[in-house]
């Protein structure tokens, strides 16, 4: 399928993933987004806490897309490369 059908899907709760990837097992997906407390989390740096305090100590996450590295790990923040955005080998990565 085309990136903009895959896309749907992933934000439809799907993974996604590409014939023509060379590593096998990889697959993108998204994170929803949401809203972190600043007296809950722990993940602040000095950045974030600023954000937090403009905001009534809160910060808005938004969605997210990230992808299953082929040594396991999750990278987030995955972008598509412009062969990604052009290549018609998508398919629901089903585990």
């Amino acid at each position: 399928m085309e990136f903009g059908t895959a896309l749907e899907q992933v934000k439809q709760g799907k993974a996604i993933a590409r014939e023509g990837w060379n590593g096998k097992d990889q697959f993108v997906f998204m994170t929803p987004g949401r809203t972190l407390d600043l007296n809950v989390h722990d993940i602040w740096t000095p950045f974030v806490k600023a954000v937090a305090a403009a905001n009534g100590g809160k910060v808005v996450i938004r969605s997210y897309l990230n992808i299953k590295t082929v040594d396991n790990q999750i990278q987030i923040g995955w972008i598509a490369s412009q062969s990604d955005m052009l290549a018609t080998d998508w398919y629901v990565y089903a585990e």
